[in-house]
């Protein structure tokens, strides 16, 4: 009986020994976030000195039960943060403990990827970090790394530009830190468009979407490009320079105040003088920008974003001969030119931003930014032609003639254009709901003086001939002066929740626009969900729709009527109406693992039916708009991609995409511009294992070509298509000074140096005479002939990069 006894009150005491621990546990939960009060996911956090432990949720939220005890030590950590710790005194019951995880500055040692993290958004995330070394003819740019992806086009090696699913080079939305950007409007060649307004050298994180993207963005109809420059957490600075130019950036941070600053230079006299014309060319090109951020108190931060560019253009031709045909019908073409041309291009862009953080669930933000540009193109320049059959001209090109002749071309083009605007932003969580909201104020003035004429003279006739008197075969006048205000709110709900079946998520929202010239109300409803599946984690779906719009800026209004003498006269069309798009698109992503390393593959079908389009032409980087909304069509495509790593420790990916697009334009079914019906892409990165400092870079785009019409006429008249765009750029980069692992130091002078890189590139590896547009030759009987414009040849490049 008394065993019976101490064994009851062994048990007993037991009991009474758990609910007391229970009783003697405290509650610790909180959020996660990062220097911008954005959520952490995957963060790890842990008691010192104790197995418990946990890691944070999507929204940066966690929560553990940890024993009681004098102090309790709270470890926050994460991979690329540095980290943090807390001590709780005599904590009891419930504690909320909310942590900020700052960037560390610091290089880390080899980390082998297991898997690539699945798209579950409209917007993909892309690594520039791995492009920097890659060969680039425009000096390391983010779009010619966005030319690479799958559903996105450029058939100009020197354009910063590109054709989305279809799209037009005006369909794409472009942000440096939440703020609108915009491009010069008067550039029509790729000579004469510079440095791109991305630095590359400052770009933090870089996201991309070719269709389907949320309310919060502006109304474009094929694509945005989100920007976030870098918040630099010590003093830092690369300088590098090469054939073509050079670039020089320099940042520093305090405890509350982070600067950074970027200039460009760029001068690719020898790129411009591999191409068919022959001169003496004089580009100058000149870029600075600053990103400034300042915490004012733990809830209020100012940031300012600064750019200047100033781009020089100035070309005298000499002389042009260019071959073209087939090898039963080859053709020579050969001009003597007079004049010149000189265009400048002055672009000044400010923004500044307060956000205030309320709570860890809400914060506003108030933006205010201005964009000034002036631009001049300005061009007299005569030639003496002949176009003959190649192999048959005689002494002084006079045998075998197809077309001789002379022509004027004259141009005085001013353009002044100012946007100003207003914005309030704000992020509200609750529970499993992230809203978001906003509402912008835009006020546009432009002004427009425009004078172009084009004389020509074949064989003795000036066209057109028919006419008794003396008149130009083209010519063109604009007298523009408006102004315009737009207004645009937006209000949006993501909604995350782990379901039993997987992790599903959603996004809606609305985007209502008003504009005062033509009193034009849009409403733009935009839904995207995904799905993770628990069953097959390596599989994501997502599915998203929408009604686009693309509301007109000034290219897309201007219509041009004929005065009663025959003259080409500019007007604007006060009922021009936005052209919209409605998409569908449907994705999935499957990671997988193969010869041992991470591998991602991804596909995306679409379709986008378009009513209330403004027709437009192409011609070289020049898009002319009809000015009247006077057709429809659709695009559809399927895009696809692989990415991973095919050599160990080195990410690359080739993408592939099939397109279809229509117009029914003034009754006639044909395709849209920008019609690339296949596109093949491909970047490759790899090392040397013997020689680890050695690095190769590999880009090479094959796309279908464009279709392209006469001067002056259109699609529905006549088109054809341009050869396919073909080119490889291959470049090598070698560490002079390789990166330093974490914890290891340089002594003397070499101590402030990250790295140096020595880098020898071959742009147009193969050399392919790429065509990008054509010279149209016309006799006196109006037969026309195109002559091919050809694109950059094989140019070697040195360059030299310096971290510090």
């Amino acid at each position: 009986m008394k065993i019976f006894q101490r064994h009851i009150l062994f048990i007993l005491y037991i009991l009474l020994a758990g609910f007391s621990g229970i009783a003697a546990q405290v509650r610790i939960h909180g959020k996660v976030t990062d220097g911008d009060n954005q959520a952490i996911e995957f963060a790890t956090v842990r008691v010192a000195g104790t197995a418990v432990g946990t890691t944070t949720g999507l929204d940066g939220a966690y929560s553990l039960t940890a024993a009681k005890a004098d102090t309790i030590k709270v470890v926050f950590t994460c991979i690329g943060y540095k980290e943090q710790q807390r001590s709780l005194v005599n904590a009891e019951g419930d504690v909320v403990l909310n942590m900020r995880l700052f960037k560390t500055a610091k290089e880390l040692a080899e980390v082998e990827v297991s898997e690539f993290k699945k798209q579950t958004t409209p917007m993909q995330s892309i690594d520039v970090g791995a492009y920097r070394h890659a060969p680039d003819v425009s000096g390391g740019s983010i779009e010619s790394l966005i030319t690479t992806m799958a559903g996105v086009n450029s058939s100009n090696e020197m354009s910063s530009q590109y054709s989305v699913r279809g799209g037009s080079y005006d369909e794409n939305l472009v942000y440096i830190n939440g703020i609108e950007v915009y491009r010069p409007l008067l550039v029509t060649s790729g000579q004469q468009e510079g440095l791109s307004i991305i630095n590359p050298d400052m770009v933090d994180k870089v996201s991309f979407s070719t269709g389907g993207f949320s309310p919060e963005y502006a109304d474009r109809m094929s694509s945005v490009l989100d920007i976030t420059y870098r918040q630099p957490e010590s003093f830092e600075g690369s300088v590098s320079g090469s054939l073509m130019g050079g670039s020089l950036s320099l940042g520093q941070s305090t405890r509350r105040f982070s600067q950074l600053y970027g200039l460009r230079y760029k001068r690719n006299n020898s790129l411009l003088s591999s191409m068919e014309t022959r001169g003496e060319y004089d580009p100058d090109f000149l870029d600075f920008q600053t990103n400034i951020n300042y915490r004012i108190s733990s809830r209020l931060k100012a940031s300012f974003l600064g750019n200047v560019a100033i781009n020089n253009y100035k070309f005298t031709p000499v002389d042009r001969t260019t071959n073209f045909g087939t090898a039963e019908d080859a053709k020579q073409f050969k001009v003597y030119f007079d004049g010149k041309e000189k265009d400048r291009f002055e672009t000044y862009f400010g923004a500044l931003t307060l956000q205030y953080t309320q709570s860890r669930n809400t914060n506003y933000t108030l933006l205010a930014s201005g964009f000034l540009t002036n631009e001049l193109v300005s061009y007299d320049i005569s030639g003496e032609y002949w176009l003959d059959q190649a192999g048959t001209s005689g002494e002084g090109g006079i045998g075998g003639e197809l077309g001789v002749g002379r022509y004027h071309e004259h141009a005085r083009d001013r353009l002044k254009a100012s946007v100003m605007s207003l914005g309030f932003r704000g992020n509200t969580a609750i529970k499993k709901h992230s809203i978001s909201y906003g509402v912008t104020l835009n006020h546009e003035k432009i002004y427009e003086r425009t004078r172009e004429w084009e004389l020509r003279d074949s064989a003795g006739f000036s066209l057109p001939s028919h006419s008794p008197v003396l008149k130009m075969i083209y010519n063109l006048t604009s007298n523009q002066d408006m102004a315009s205000t737009r207004m645009g709110l937006f209000v949006q709900d993501g909604y995350r929740v782990e379901l039993k079946q997987g992790y599903l998520g959603i996004n809606g929202g609305v985007r209502v626009s008003y504009w005062d010239f033509n009193h034009e109300w849009l409403v733009s409803p935009r839904l995207n969900m995904s799905f993770i599946p628990s069953a097959s984690s390596h599989w994501a779906f997502r599915f998203a729709t929408g009604l686009y719009y693309q509301a007109p800026f000034f290219k897309e209004m201007r219509r041009v009527v004929k005065d009663d003498d025959g003259n080409n006269i500019v007007r604007l069309n006060r009922d021009i109406k936005s052209q919209r798009s409605f998409h569908v698109i449907l994705g999935s992503d499957y990671t997988f693992r193969a010869f041992n390393r991470p591998f991602k593959f991804s596909a995306e079908a679409y379709y986008k039916a378009l009513s209330n389009l403004i027709p437009y032409e192409v011609d070289n980087l020049k898009v002319t708009y009809d000015g009247e909304n006077s057709s429809s069509g659709f695009v559809t495509g399927l895009d696809l991609k692989l990415f991973g790593q095919f050599v160990p420790g080195s990410d690359s990916w080739v993408s592939f995409s099939l397109m279809k697009t229509q117009e029914d334009l003034r009754g006639v079914k044909v395709p849209r511009p920008n019609d690339q019906r296949y596109s093949f892409a491909l970047y490759f990165t790899d090392y040397f294992p013997k020689f680890p400092k050695l690095k190769l870079s590999l880009r090479g785009i094959f796309s279908d070509g464009l279709p392209t019409t006469a001067p002056r006429s259109s699609r529905d008249k006549g088109y054809f298509r341009t050869p396919a765009y073909k080119r490889v750029d291959l470049g090598f980069s070698y560490a002079l000074l390789s990166p330093l692992a974490d914890g290891q130091a340089r002594s003397g002078a070499l101590r402030y140096i990250k790295s140096v890189w020595l880098g020898l590139d071959c742009f147009n590896l193969f050399d392919i005479s790429n065509v990008n547009s054509y010279y149209w030759v016309t006799d006196v009987n109006n037969i026309q002939y195109a002559v091919p414009n050809y694109l950059t040849r094989r140019q070697i490049n040195v360059r030299l990069t310096i971290d510090f």
